[in-house]
C-alpha cells in the first residue's frame, strides 16, 4: 500500500479532496500570503521517494511558479529516510529556522 494514501486516508478519512488543504504542493500552489522560504532536504536512495510515493519534485516545480515561495531543494547524494539522513541536515534546519523565530 503506498504510504500517503494510506496516513491520508487514515487520519483525514477517504475524500481525497479533502487532502488537499494538508498537502505542501497544493498549497504551495495556491499560496499568496508572505514571501516564504522553505528548506527541504531529500534523500537520493530514500526507498519512499525511489518508490514515488514522495514527490518534492512536484513541489519544487509548483514553487518555482510561485514568486512568493523561494524552495531551497536539496537532494542530498547516498542518504535514505532514516536515522543518519536526519542527524546529518539537523543542524541546517534548525539554522534555517532560528533565522525566523529568533
Amino acid at each position: 500500500c503506498p504510504w500517503g494514501p494510506k496516513a491520508f486516508a487514515g487520519f483525514l478519512g477517504e475524500t481525497k479532496s479533502a487532502w488537499k488543504q494538508y498537502d505542501a504542493t497544493y498549497l504551495a500552489k495556491d499560496y499568496d500570503g508572505p514571501k516564504l522560504e522553505i528548506l527541504l532536504d531529500q534523500g537520493d536512495v530514500d526507498p519512499y521517494y525511489m518508490d514515488k510515493q514522495l514527490l518534492p519534485e512536484n513541489l519544487q516545480t509548483v514553487c518555482a511558479g510561485n514568486k512568493l515561495i523561494n524552495l531551497n531543494y536539496r537532494k542530498q547524494a547516498g542518504y535514505d529516510h532514516g536515522y543518519f539522513f536526519i542527524m546529518t541536515f539537523l543542524e541546517d534546519h534548525f539554522n534555517f529556522f532560528a533565522k525566523y523565530i529568533c
